[in-house]
């Protein structure tokens, strides 16, 4: 007999998915480790032309995603516009948490504490996005999107993705500031290491939780689950 699944609202959950994410991106940062690869080049845009805010840059990035996805797709998407959206409500987020959490204790017991909690902060947000059935921050919808426009494996994609990432911020800081910023060992485990703790998130959450979301007529419709 199989497990009896939990019905949980994709509506309900995308909110604290916001959250979350901001708040572990941050966090890392705050660490001293280094900030997660998709969100290192808007924290060297930041450094650099500070100007604008993190989270200013981060949907200013977000927006340029969504629009070479529909450049790409050669027509209008709607449903990309609800993307960038929830990146707008992201950015904002990233500020919120970075103004308070410079009240946090900063010893380096503690530093190691945050990069800790903020990994598994983001792989868990990571899979709830992934399984919310509701729109994702484009920063995750690119790649996906990118791997079903090119039929490219996502994996490819994405640590294609991360690594170019990366590679902007180097080069971006290292020329502009006179020295690599934002990057550290965080960044390099998580490039590594978070795909495969995702993944089995999203494998223990096809087990046990089955998301619904509201449609139009007014009924909730459950749709199968897939790992990524």
């Amino acid at each position: 007999m199989g497990t009896k699944k939990t019905l949980v609202r994709g509506e309900l959950v995308l909110p604290v998915i916001v959250v979350m994410n901001s708040f572990g991106v941050v966090l890392m940062l705050y660490s001293g480790t280094g900030i997660s690869a998709i969100s290192s080049m808007t924290y060297a845009l930041s450094e650099v032309l500070p100007v604008f805010s993190l989270g200013t840059w981060t949907y200013i990035f977000q927006s340029m995603l969504v629009l070479s996805l529909m450049i790409l797709r050669k027509r209008f998407v709607p449903q990309y516009l609800l993307s960038f959206g929830v990146g707008f409500a992201f950015g904002l987020m990233m500020d919120v948490h970075k103004g308070w959490m410079q009240a946090l204790p900063s010893a380096v017991p503690f530093r190691a504490c945050y990069f800790l909690a903020s990994y598994l902060i983001i792989c868990t947000g990571i899979a709830l996005s992934n399984r919310c059935k509701m729109p994702i921050i484009p920063t995750d919808l690119f790649p996906k999107e990118l791997s079903d426009i090119t039929g490219t494996a996502f994996s490819r994609i994405k640590v294609s993705f991360d690594l170019i990432c990366v590679a902007i911020t180097a080069v971006l800081t290292f020329v502009c500031l006179g020295g690599i910023s934002g990057l550290g060992i965080g960044t390099l485990l998580s490039a590594l290491t978070m795909g495969k703790v995702v993944g089995r998130l999203d494998g223990w959450m096809d087990r046990h939780v089955e998301f619904v979301t509201y449609q139009r007529n007014g009924s909730y419709r459950r749709r199968k689950l897939r790992l990524a």
